[in-house]
């Protein structure tokens, strides 16, 4: 094999999961318009900072409890959850979608109750790493609408902030993020992208032993959602003609970010994802908000 083939084959990896990333800002971007028109914020003042500590809370009671069931063997806690979530999750990200097209108008409800269903059960039954990857854009891309348009610029800049610093923590000093992903991967939810490193892979067959070589490369959800918020945001709080500089430059700074982190993942340690794409994101905006000339307050 000569250096090339070796460096694509190394490097097609990092480009599929930078392609993914892509997608859930594309499809989170599509999401906010109809979502925000059919007035799906959470809050109703989207530029309270204060807001953003009260997502820092949940993540903090969520990973809690995670931690607990891990220890108590509970694991049947964690799925339950989690299946919640995806199928409330997909309900939204249909619903949104369907609104966009008029022949489908009073049936959007029922619609997106019967796909979001049928969808988590397909996901029960056959979680294989293609269907966990094509869910996990679309929950992705849902999330990272949902909260991006209830959040202003600068609520959602604080809290990547307060995450990357909680990310860091949790994967060099305490672990306990390490010990979660352990506990939970073998679940099989999609709370993760997979790229297989051959093309027999099998994300149902593979086991999870300490100490293994890893059949394929694994990203965890947040990593794409957190930085995406910052791209929905600049869309739908920056007065604009269409896509901004404050958005592309939060694009290109969480794909940077992506880029410098998988060179550091290639050298075969555990790496904390959120210092590295939130900052991307945050860089990337700000250099946009000076091009632009635009205010964010």
């Amino acid at each position: 094999m000569s250096s090339s083939e070796h460096s694509l084959k190394d490097y097609l990896p990092i480009l599929s999961m930078a392609g993914l990333i892509l997608i859930v800002q594309v499809l989170s971007l599509i999401l906010s318009t109809p979502m925000e028109t059919n007035n799906m914020q959470a809050f109703e003042d989207p530029t309270q900072v204060s807001n953003s500590l009260y997502y820092i809370v949940l993540i903090l009671s969520f990973t809690l409890v995670v931690l607990i069931a891990i220890k108590k063997n509970m694991k049947w806690v964690i799925s339950l959850l989690i299946y919640l979530a995806i199928v409330s999750t997909l309900y939204y990200v249909f619903f949104a979608l369907f609104t966009l097209i008029p022949s489908l108008s009073g049936f959007e409800n029922i619609l997106s109750v019967l796909i979001s269903a049928g969808l988590t059960v397909l996901l029960y039954k056959y979680p294989e790493w293609y269907v966990i990857d094509i869910l996990g854009v679309c929950i992705a891309g849902g999330v990272s609408a949902l909260l991006g348009i209830s959040l202003s610029p600068i609520p959602v800049v604080v809290l990547l902030i307060l995450l990357a610093v909680y990310d860091a923590i949790s994967v060099y000093k305490t672990k306990h993020m390490i010990t979660m992903a352990e506990g939970i991967m073998d679940l099989k939810l999609p709370i993760l992208f997979i790229i297989p490193k051959h093309r027999d892979y099998s994300f149902v067959k593979e086991t999870f032993k300490e100490g293994e070589k890893r059949e394929a490369f694994f990203m965890g959800l947040g990593d794409a959602v957190m930085p995406t918020l910052l791209v929905v945001s600049a869309n739908v709080f920056i007065e604009n003609g269409g896509l901004s500089y404050p958005v592309l430059g939060a694009v290109l700074g969480t794909l940077a970010g992506h880029i410098i982190l998988s060179i550091v993942v290639m050298k075969g340690k555990p790496q904390a994802g959120l210092p590295f794409l939130n900052t991307g994101a945050i860089l990337g905006f700000f250099a946009g908000v000076l091009l632009s000339g635009t205010s964010i307050l």
